[in-house]
């Protein structure tokens, strides 16, 4: 009889069934003298106990500001503290915490914003290039007459409270600091209250996505989804209570929050931050004084830390495990790892935000073999399934459309009960857009992806998000997005534009167009005019054929992967 290729994780060990906050506090309870963050670049070390304290007291002082249970915060921040502060002080009380790309311009953080009715906003006062709190004024100018959380905006009809981390805050904004000084007793009282109130299948995070087809979408996962995914990495990676995971990757994302914050928090493990962005020196230097035991980072970050020219003055024998994830790992890369970096445990994971992330994932006694081929076996607690486009499941070995069942698919789509019906069936599938194949031992490989997501350095970015801005251009009939092979970024980003009659446009114009307006991992490294698209009799453009020409013109190669 044929074998199909539907798996199912293991039982044991058994589901959590209890809320973050509730993590937090047993974690502070069992591990109180143990470190539970250690935030370099900012000079902070925080035991498990005291981490615990600080979170209830701003806890509190978002209480006391006038917040309450479900209403959205967003986190507008690179790497710090402040940032994980907000994580859990949020989830503590039953708030519901908004990932903000640090990336993100103008036109991106008020889509976001006005999407899920952020009424709170925690932003860093600037990054690099970005200026996050002139943005913020620029897009709510009634900021600047109002009085701190009472903000009422044209632009930004649901925000009432800015705070900001880091610098003098001016005219209608809260210093991040101040926060927790406003909580009274009472305050601090109803902390307790509503955190007995709470359940694990609330919704606690929304971060957003691209998912399958046009804007993004906002992702909303709950105190169960994200929490049970993490502990079963960190169980999967060998994590423990002596072990200080180094977290490069943006907390923004499910690798950097999840996969990183909470997997140390529910296996009493030391959260590490090293820079605000990643920065291979700083990793290096941080991984060798912390005496850190394990590192996460995409394939781009670990290609980074290994080429750089100090690399072998650092003494890095105190790792031994970590994760590489985000984008298809180079086996060379994986090698190397192992070998130069002494990661003798460190694996591969694959999943979406959409699941919490992670559904398959390397063991660490999987051989080398496939720890560089695969992307391992199913998580504990889901099924999977590889179905044709009929929706059979197909026989062990053969293509098809990779779709994950259990405890870790996403509550929906925030407010957008269409979209969430297009990816997730009433059987409960989550349909990931991905080609996948599992073989007889149950290893599972991705092939392919039947959307068309491009992911750069580990970043996924949807063409349509890039074609619905370039269309705003006056000069441009039509476009069409692709991604190319890019040694170091795995993807980057190809546009073809077919002009309007007359028109004249060139490439660094249409960079220009771009630069501070969308996300830079967004903007087109390769612009191509063209008169016309490849496409089907029936008028379908063939995006695979851009792809293929644009490798030939530019002298490209696939890169082999994982």
């Amino acid at each position: 009889m044929t074998q199909l290729s539907l798996v199912r994780g293991e039982l044991e060990p058994a589901l959590l069934e209890h809320t973050i906050g509730e993590a937090l506090l047993r974690a502070a309870r069992k591990w109180p003298r143990q470190e539970a963050l250690v935030s370099a670049h900012q000079g902070i070390r925080w035991t498990y106990e005291q981490f615990s304290f600080h979170v209830d007291r701003l806890a509190a002082g978002l209480l006391a500001l006038g917040l309450e249970t479900g209403d959205r915060v967003g986190v507008w921040a690179p790497n710090c503290a402040e940032w994980t502060l907000v994580q859990f002080a949020t989830a503590r009380v039953g708030m519901i915490q908004v990932n903000i790309n640090p990336a993100y311009r103008l036109s991106e953080v008020e889509y976001t914003l006005n999407k899920v009715g952020v009424k709170a906003l925690v932003c860093a006062e600037k990054f690099r290039t970005s200026d996050y709190v002139g943005m913020i004024n620029q897009l709510a100018p009634e900021i600047a007459s109002s009085k701190p959380g009472e903000l009422k905006s044209k632009r930004l009809p649901d925000l009432r409270i800015v705070a900001q981390i880091g610098g003098q805050p001016g005219r209608g904004w809260v210093a991040f600091e101040d926060i927790a000084e406003q909580a009274a007793g009472k305050h601090g009282l109803q902390v307790e209250d509503i955190a007995q109130t709470l359940d694990r299948n609330d919704p606690i995070n929304i971060q957003f996505t691209s998912g399958t087809t046009g804007l993004p979408k906002g992702a909303t996962l709950s105190h169960r989804n994200i929490l049970n995914n993490a502990f079963f990495v960190g169980e999967g990676m060998g994590l423990k209570q002596s072990d200080r995971l180094l977290i490069p990757v943006p907390l923004y994302h499910c690798f950097g929050m999840v996969m990183g914050n909470l997997a140390c928090i529910v296996q009493g493990a030391t959260m590490v931050y090293t820079s605000l962005g990643f920065d291979p020196l700083a990793v290096l230097k941080t991984a060798a004084a912390e005496r850190c035991t394990a590192l996460h980072g995409v394939p781009t970050m670990f290609i980074a830390e290994l080429e750089h020219a100090e690399f072998d003055k650092f003494d890095l024998s105190s790792l031994r495990t970590g994760l590489m994830a985000g984008s298809p790992c180079p086996i060379e890369v994986m090698r190397r790892v192992i070998d130069r970096m002494h990661m003798r445990e460190v694996g591969i994971a694959y999943g979406m935000t959409e699941t919490s992330p992670v559904s398959f994932q390397t063991a660490m006694n999987d051989p080398l073999e496939r720890r560089v081929s695969t992307v391992g076996r199913v998580q504990p607690h889901l099924e999977v399934k590889v179905i044709d486009e009929n929706g059979n499941t197909v026989p062990r070995g053969q293509p098809g459309e990779l779709c994950t069942r259990g405890y870790s698919v996403m509550i929906g789509y925030w407010k957008d009960h269409d979209k969430t019906a297009e990816v997730l069936d009433a059987e409960g599938w989550m349909h990931t857009g991905d080609l996948a194949t599992i073989d007889d031992e149950g290893y599972c490989n991705i092939v392919g992806r039947i959307k068309d997501m491009v992911i750069r350095g580990g970043e996924n970015v949807f063409p349509r998000d890039i074609e619905e801005y370039l269309f705003r251009h006056p000069k441009i009939e039509d476009v069409q997005v692709i991604g190319v092979p890019d040694p170091k970024f795995g993807e980057e980003i190809c546009a073809w534009i077919k002009l309007r009659v007359g028109a004249s446009l060139t490439r660094e114009e249409v960079i220009d167009f771009c630069t501070g307006q969308i996300a830079h991992y967004k903007i087109p490294r390769y612009v191509k005019f063209v008169d016309s698209f490849p496409m089907t009799i029936t008028g379908k453009i063939q995006k695979f054929e851009m792809r293929k020409a644009m490798i030939a013109e530019l002298g490209l190669s696939e890169q082999k992967t994982a």
